[in-house]
């Protein structure tokens, strides 16, 4: 497993900007970072942006976040 494939990353659709964007929380808490007109390219880019900021921090010599964001499980009726 490659360091970056340890944070989540999803692409929801925003619908005052009318396009989709890209969230990778445990990296950048500030919200989205990228976006686009499909769904794939934003993924694509956020993958990007995340492999970047994973090896910017490695290099510099800093840690990394822990991964603590994880998706709901859907609920089970009982």
């Amino acid at each position: 497993m490659k360091a970056q494939d340890q944070y989540l990353k999803f692409v929801r659709w925003d619908v005052e900007d009318n396009l989709y964007v890209g969230y990778c929380p445990d990296l950048f808490p500030w919200g989205g970072i990228c976006h686009g007109a499909t769904e794939e390219e934003t993924f694509r880019e956020l993958c990007v942006l995340v492999t970047e900021e994973v090896e910017d921090l490695l290099q510099a010599g800093k840690e990394l976040p822990p991964a603590g964001t994880r998706p709901m499980r859907e609920a089970v009726p009982v």
